[in-house]
């Protein structure tokens, strides 16, 4: 059974082959006639805090990383339907060593120019699961109301004494992907 989790909390992913998978409904009233295009994307970054280039940024531009251990599954530009509508799958055993974390980050694309937040955006998690198995380890579920923001950092996986871990961070900000890069790059 998988493990919800709050905003905070930590739990050891236990797995070397994952996938982590970002679903969300726009709110019907929001926005009229303008869909919502929710992007998942990847920062590999190191002990420094930073991506070590360009390339390790995963996203609908850039679907691998690298070391080929992080791939994205490509741009839904809707989030039609049920599950999961972008994937983000990581393999933590061939993970270049200079990696010590994967932020995972939503944005929404061209949230300026369509006045959308993630206020308006409904039903918006991530989930980790085994990706050789399908079985879903844990789920964090966006519970707040960010209004304002066009960005958020759902969680991270990051290592810590040789074992990897996830962390939900839930942290909203305003700028989308441009401002994340900024931070990480």
């Amino acid at each position: 059974m998988a493990l919800n989790l709050t905003k905070g909390q930590r739990v050891d992913v236990g797995l070397q082959q994952v996938a982590i998978g970002l679903g969300w409904n726009p709110d019907p009233l929001a926005s009229p006639g303008q869909g919502f295009d929710l992007d998942a994307t990847a920062f590999l970054v190191g002990e420094n805090g930073k991506c070590p280039s360009e390339a390790h940024v995963v996203f609908y531009n850039n679907l691998e990383s690298p070391d080929r251990s992080v791939r994205h599954s490509g741009d839904n530009r809707t989030g039609e339907g049920e599950g999961d509508d972008e994937t983000i799958f990581v393999n933590l055993g061939t993970i270049d060593p200079k990696v010590t974390e994967v932020i995972v980050a939503v944005t929404i694309d061209q949230a300026e120019a369509r006045r959308q937040n993630f206020g308006q955006v409904r039903n918006a998690f991530i989930r980790i699961y085994d990706s050789t198995n399908g079985l879903e380890l844990l789920k964090y579920e966006l519970d707040e109301d960010f209004s304002t923001e066009t960005a958020v950092e759902f969680g991270r996986i990051y290592k810590r004494n040789g074992a990897w871990k996830f962390e939900a961070i839930g942290r909203g900000r305003t700028g989308g992907l441009e401002a994340l890069a900024n931070q990480y790059l």
